[in-house]
């Protein structure tokens, strides 16, 4: 018989919770202070009523010896609560604020681990908003709830062991009334940990419209997109409001029904102590009343820190969902310095996760070191597939890739890619000067001279030099101050400086105007120079002097051969080659004229 749901969700909840307390353990150092703070601040409680006694029972008396030391012991007694409370609040926000430092630096070196597929399935508001607002709600359940917890948890643990050293029998009313607290807080944590799941996750899906509209506004304002992303953003901000909305409504309710409770056992209690306590002194029975009524604060700050450890446990729960997911596979030991450049597919087939159909069917063939090999043939056919399994970006179902007769899944990851070069259609530019974006990642550490020959052979250097900066000039998120030629140029240099045995060029002149496309042929005339190089080409022109040409069809190849051979087949290469044929125009020649020699 299955464990039900109500068994199941409190001791996941307890699970969540204690994995998020780990993360307070490398900060125990503070975290003591911290308790200490808080200690000093709870275990003076009891001396306020205390001294509302003593002030009491003193002007009821005829001698009034040291009552001139009462205001000074009412100072002192706030001072020691106030350096208590700064101990506990300042080490505790040192704390919260390394937690927080921690655990978004984890949840982004996962981000750099995880494989391609985790991110064509999860949108990147979502992944934004784990790592901005979910985080901010787990450091609270964390720290700050704790801090509530420590606090008025001691302060109510020492309170009423006042009252029950006062009287314990009356006392016994605060124990009547447990079991009602602690129904009351199950049920709601229940209904806040709900509502906060669909909060967070109403506010992922408001992170990835903004950022959506952020990024394609030219594409929004062009085809007059405004009022349909104004409803969009409208819709995923109300549903947000409604979730907000009702997570307060809970909160409003809870708080003044545990108010109502805990006033009811104060009525209770103060009839009893006017019925059973004659026998004590005026300052006796004030300062057990005023202890009383000091009870019920603490008690309902406990119950406002729940729902802060509630939608913290919802927020924990995504984030660990994202930490738990499985990194990229790298079972692989075999390394090399640099890979001779020989390529093979065999029998290579591929399904994407959740498909029936494959996306590549027994694919063979074979590619010699310095040999180019152009992929063609229309748009879903498995071209971008088929590169994007040589580098590991997915794992191939079936058959093997071979990079210099090793299977690439023996190569150490890090070295596979290390014999690779990608320059994509689409081409990605961080908000850097131009030369941090030639000597990305790995190629860090690349001199200036190599950085500047590497842009020299892409034809880069013919505009960086027009720059007010040159090389160090800041060009926007993803290049926005680029032309489209300029940073497929970048891309190109990126490439050359990597000087890797294999190139993979993924349609990387189909969006280029034609003056352009003769600057980018130029540079991969030189970038594919002694390299075994993949090409994926809609511009059949682009790609006639390959060595080997493979005509592929929903994921099969359907023709292979060289452009003659191909075009003497009249076959599918051929049809595809009539459509393009003779593009060329006076213009096209004038801009070949214009590109200098070098």
């Amino acid at each position: 018989m299955k464990p039900s749901k109500k068994n199941k969700k409190p001791n996941a909840s307890i699970q969540i919770y204690k994995r998020l307390l780990t993360y307070v353990k490398p900060q125990m150092g503070l975290f003591a202070i911290s308790i200490f703070g808080f200690l000093i601040y709870s275990a003076t409680q009891y001396l306020l009523p205390v001294l509302v006694q003593q002030i009491v029972d003193t002007l009821k008396s005829e001698v009034r010896e040291g009552m001139q030391y009462l205001p000074l012991f009412f100072c002192g007694l706030f001072l020691v609560q106030g350096i208590g409370n700064f101990l506990g609040n300042y080490f505790l926000a040192k704390v919260s604020t390394n937690v927080v430092h921690d655990l978004r630096c984890e949840i982004f070196d996962k981000y750099t681990e995880l494989p391609t597929a985790f991110f064509d399935a999860n949108n990147s508001g979502f992944l934004i908003s784990r790592i901005t607002n979910n985080v901010g709600e787990m450091t609270k359940a964390s720290t700050d709830a704790i801090r509530t917890f420590v606090r008025e948890g001691l302060t109510v643990v020492v309170l009423l062991i006042y009252l029950f050293k006062s009287n314990w029998m009356l006392s016994l009313t605060f124990l009547a009334i447990a079991p009602i607290i602690v129904w009351l807080v199950k049920y709601v944590s229940k209904r806040l940990r709900a509502i906060s799941k669909r909060m967070q996750e109403s506010v992922g899906d408001i992170t990835h419209i903004t950022s959506e509209l952020v990024t394609g506004h030219r594409i929004v304002r062009g085809y007059g997109g405004e009022d349909y992303e104004r409803r969009r953003f409208l819709e995923s901000s109300s549903y947000n409001r409604s979730q907000s909305l009702k997570l307060a409504t809970t909160t409003a309710i809870h708080n003044p029904i545990m108010q109502f409770i805990i006033a009811l056992a104060i009525a209770f209690l103060m009839y009893m102590a006017l019925m059973f306590m004659k026998q004590a002194s005026v300052g006796e029975f004030s300062a057990y009343l005023m202890t009383a009524i000091l009870v019920q604060r603490p008690i309902r700050q406990l119950s406002d820190a729940n729902s802060d450890i509630q939608k913290g446990i919802a927020a924990a729960q995504s984030i660990f969902d994202i930490l738990d997911e499985p990194g990229e596979p790298d079972t692989g030991s075999y390394e090399v310095a640099k890979a001779k450049g020989a390529l093979e597919f065999k029998n290579l087939s591929f399904y994407y996760e959740g498909t029936h159909e494959p996306a590549l069917n027994n694919l063979s063939f074979k590619v010699a070191p310095g040999q180019t090999i152009a992929l063609v043939g229309a748009s879903g056919g498995g071209k971008s597939t088929l590169v994007n399994l040589v580098p590991r970006f997915y794992q191939h179902s079936r058959g093997e890739i071979l990079l210099d007769d090793i299977e690439v899944n023996r190569y150490q990851l890090a070295n596979l890619r290390k014999q690779l070069a990608l320059v994509t259609q689409h081409v990605t530019l961080f908000n850097d000067t131009i030369a941090n974006n030639i000597a990305y990642g790995a190629l860090a550490n690349a001199s200036r001279e190599a950085i500047i020959a590497a842009a020299t052979d892409a034809y880069a250097m013919e505009f960086i030099n027009k720059m007010e900066h040159g090389l160090d000039t800041e060009i926007g998120e993803n290049g926005v101050k680029l032309s489209g030629g300029q940073r497929q140029r970048l891309a190109l240099a990126r490439a050359l400086l990597k000087d890797a045995p294999v190139l993979i060029l993924d349609e990387a002149t189909s969006a280029l105007d034609t003056a352009s496309e003769r600057y980018i042929q130029k540079a991969l005339q030189k970038i594919m120079l002694n390299r075994t190089t993949l090409v994926i080409a809609h511009r059949l022109s682009t790609i006639e002097n390959a060595d080997l040409i493979l005509v592929m069809e929903r994921g099969e190849i359907v023709e292979r051969g060289s452009h003659a051979e191909l075009i003497a087949k009249n076959g599918a290469y051929a049809r595809l080659h009539h459509i393009q044929l003779e593009r060329s125009t006076e213009t096209d020649q004038h801009a070949v004229d214009a590109i200098p020699s070098t």
